[in-house]
């Protein structure tokens, strides 16, 4: 009970000192951060907690480079190349949805459990078993690259790398020019209606 009190206190004092727009704008060291910036970074810790993955960054998920080239005459893909990848994309997706609704559940059960107070010891099992859970995921990750290496040709992958950054690129680009013209329409200067 007095735990809980203290960390209510402690969250409700943190609110009331916070400036302006409140924590959100607060970076490391007190620092102003812009807001865009701030929700990017919830953004991505987000995408981190809902992972089912021991590695969190780093490994390519290829299957989903490969989507938007599906049907483009410059990667090249023969119709047994798209069945293969097709399959191994299923494949994969299956064993991560199947694992994942458990990897979040022991998650928030050990997050719960910890935060009211429980034991490391008695989390023990839990832990062990989300180990588990998240290993399988990684490992059906990792069995998904070599498998898509597999099918593709040495001059396929070397164009997913070479694209791999455009058609992100070209989709935050988009988002750029969208804000930056409702920013102009919203000081009026596009001559529109505010």
């Amino acid at each position: 009970m007095k735990k809980t009190l203290v960390m209510i206190t402690a969250a409700a004092s943190m609110l009331a000192a916070a400036p302006g727009n409140g924590m959100m704008q607060n970076g490391m060291g007190g620092m102003k951060m812009p807001k865009c910036m701030c929700m990017k970074k919830m953004q991505m810790q987000k995408k981190q907690m809902n992972s089912p993955f021991l590695i969190k960054h780093g490994l390519p998920h290829l299957t989903k480079m490969i989507m938007p080239y599906l049907n483009d005459p410059a990667f090249n893909l023969t119709a047994e190349q798209k069945q293969k990848l097709a399959v191994i994309r299923k494949e994969t997706i299956g064993t991560i949805k199947s694992l994942k609704p458990e990897v979040m559940k022991l998650r928030k059960e050990i997050v719960q459990a910890s935060t009211a107070g429980a034991k490391a010891d008695t989390l023990k099992e839990k832990v062990d078993k989300l180990a588990s859970l998240e290993a399988k995921a990684t490992m059906a990750h990792l069995n998904c690259i070599e498998k898509t290496k597999e099918v593709l040709t040495k001059d396929q992958l070397l164009f997913l790398l070479a694209n791999k950054n455009k058609s992100a690129m070209h989709g935050k680009k988009k988002m750029m020019m969208k804000k930056m013209k409702m920013m102009k329409c919203a000081s009026g200067k596009c001559g529109g209606k505010q």
